[in-house]
């Protein structure tokens, strides 16, 4: 349908990625975006020590184990002080023209809070207690709770299993929960609310909780209308029974609906009109879909940034193995919404430029005045396809899909003494696009097939590697024509939400942008892929599938080692 009023209107989207929070100023009528502005969160991510607390002021912070990721829940906060007026400035409107904020979230994030939202860490009993502070979606040291609750779900057969590829991920909710209760019960007791940053950034702008029910189905095993029961808790840990009653249960809002209007504190923090449309949160990959105009059956479209996830509709129910969750309505209505993803894309890259280049490279690239990034893939790609002799696991922070196993870890097979810098970094490139083709593949054999492949987020900008992402799919690619994906999602469900639009699919049609197969499969290219992937896919299955075990092995060594070495103030 067409916007309903002649007079120009905007909503605003904010977008919480990993490191930073963005925000941009869209108009109503026909999506074109105006103005935006970004905040670096002043903490990052806390994966080694705690940076946030009276022990880090005075210069001891506690250490952290490996596979932890913390954050500081204030650092959203200021996204909303910061980068929202920043972006109304800059789109240069009248901020009484906006009619709605819609925002995103990297999930699943967990906020511990008490009942009325304050954050645990914020606490000053709690302010020294790593546990009191937000589990960012890459926090992965509940891999062995999540094991546990898939080995249980199998046994007992329980109903919701398969709608997640017969595995939970110990990056969500439920694993998380069952860590914190078992590692830091005091703190889990005193926690009221555990929260999804998604809903607890919509709680600060409204004053009012209210679960989305897209983080509550993909991370929170909420399926039917119901979550696990408290005898399948139970049987996990006693005082696990009451998680979901106790902790976890709360209203849902349906995506694209209002979950209140903005409060008189949060209009003050943003300069945006008291009492505008505040949308329901929303997942930043799901709510991405929209903004790429991909809201009907076979459109898959992977975010691509530190990680990547995988988001397509389909009309009808199917068991896709490793897939993050399957949710009816998950991403529009009266669709199956269907996830997958992998743990590391750009953080891998961006490991490897960052620990494994040589200074002559970086010396190089500045001289030609490209990042170092560019530089590799310039040398990269003068050779044929296969002249590295290299194939890559892409694993450095584990495999999301279609193996849901974040022990496991990264591997590059074939290297010599005559093997170049940038011959490595194309075989993480490839490795990556190998990923993606064995989560597609695993859609078309589950009876979900893929028929266009979208990409959006930061790394489109690489055009060797998303020529290469074509060429290994065999699939045309084509991408979402904004630099600000989520954001843009964000507030086409804010204009949904303030009733500008009916639907998210109606707003989508006007708001949302794509160029439609930019890139096409090359055939030689695509041949010499194949060899290529064959043996990823010999590797994928003796690491991955239990043939060989050491990946896991390595990972019990070194926790193991960590304890040894720094016996008092690290978290296990």
């Amino acid at each position: 349908m067409a916007e309903r009023s002649v007079a120009e209107r905007y909503v605003i989207g904010v977008d919480y990625g990993t490191l930073s929070g963005r925000a941009v100023v869209v108009r109503v009528s026909d999506g074109v975006e105006l103005g935006s502005a970004s905040l670096d969160y002043a903490h990052a991510v806390m994966d080694t020590r705690l940076t946030s607390g009276p022990l880090a002021e005075a210069g001891t912070p506690i250490s952290l184990a490996p596979d932890w990721a913390l954050q500081v829940p204030s650092d959203y906060v200021d996204v909303l002080k910061s980068a929202v007026p920043a972006a109304v400035a800059n789109a240069g409107i009248d901020p009484a023209q906006v009619i709605g904020i819609g925002t995103d979230f990297t999930a699943c994030t967990m906020v511990p809070t008490i009942g009325d939202g304050t954050p645990l860490n914020e606490l000053p009993a709690y302010a020294d207690e790593p546990h009191a502070y937000v589990k960012l979606w890459r926090h992965h040291s509940a891999q062995p709770h999540a094991d546990r609750i898939n080995d249980l779900a199998f046994e007992r057969n329980e109903s919701w299993l398969p709608r997640y590829g017969g595995l939970i991920s110990s990056e969500w909710e439920f694993a998380k929960g069952l860590q914190l209760l078992e590692e830091a019960p005091a703190v889990y007791h005193r926690m009221e609310n555990w929260v999804e940053a998604a809903d607890w950034i919509v709680w600060q702008l409204t004053g009012r909780y209210a679960r989305n029910a897209c983080t509550a189905g993909y991370k929170g095993i909420w399926q039917d209308g119901e979550y696990p029961s408290s005898d399948f808790l139970g049987a996990l840990n006693p005082d696990f029974a009451s998680f979901v009653t106790e902790k976890l249960e709360h209203e849902i809002g349906q995506l694209g609906a209002s979950a209140g209007t903005l409060s008189a504190e949060a209009a003050a923090w943003t300069g945006l009109p008291e009492g505008i449309a505040v949308a329901v949160g929303n997942v930043d990959a799901h709510v991405t879909a929209p903004a790429a105009q991909a809201t009907e059956p076979g459109q898959m479209v992977a975010i691509m940034g530190t990680s990547t996830c995988h988001v397509m509709n389909s009309d009808h129910l199917a068991e896709v193995p490793g897939m993050c969750g399957v949710v009816d309505g998950g991403i529009v209505s009266g669709l199956y919404g269907y996830e997958a993803g992998q743990s590391g894309v750009g953080d891998i890259f961006a490991w490897y430029v960052k620990n494994q280049v040589p200074a002559a490279y970086s010396e190089k690239a500045d001289a030609l005045g490209l990042s170092v990034h560019q530089y590799l893939t310039n040398l990269a790609y003068e050779r044929p396809v296969g002249d590295h002799g290299l194939v890559a696991l892409d694993w450095h922070s584990g495999n999301r899909s279609v193996l849901v196993d974040h022990e496991l870890s990264g591997l590059v097979l074939g290297m010599t003494l005559t093997t170049r810098t940038e011959e490595v970094y194309r075989a993480l490139l490839e490795a990556t696009a190998f990923g993606t083709r064995t989560i597609v593949e695993t859609f078309n054999d589950s009876g979900v097939p893929v028929t266009e492949f979208i990409v959006a987020g930061g790394l489109l900008k690489n055009r060797h590697l998303m020529q290469t992402y074509s060429d290994i799919l065999r699939l045309p690619i084509s991408t979402i024509a904004s630099e600000q994906g989520p954001a843009l999602g964000s507030a086409i469900h804010a204009a949904v939400a303030a009733g500008a639009y009916d639907t998210i699919r109606d707003a989508a049609a006007s708001m949302g942008k794509v160029n439609r197969a930019v890139y096409t499969p090359n055939t030689e290219a695509a041949d010499a892929y194949d060899a290529l992937y064959a043996e990823y896919q010999e590797l994928h299955d003796y690491f991955g599938q239990g043939v060989n075990e050491v990946m896991h092995r390595l990972r019990a060594i070194k926790r193991a080692a960590t304890r040894a070495a720094e016996p008092t103030g690290v978290l296990s």
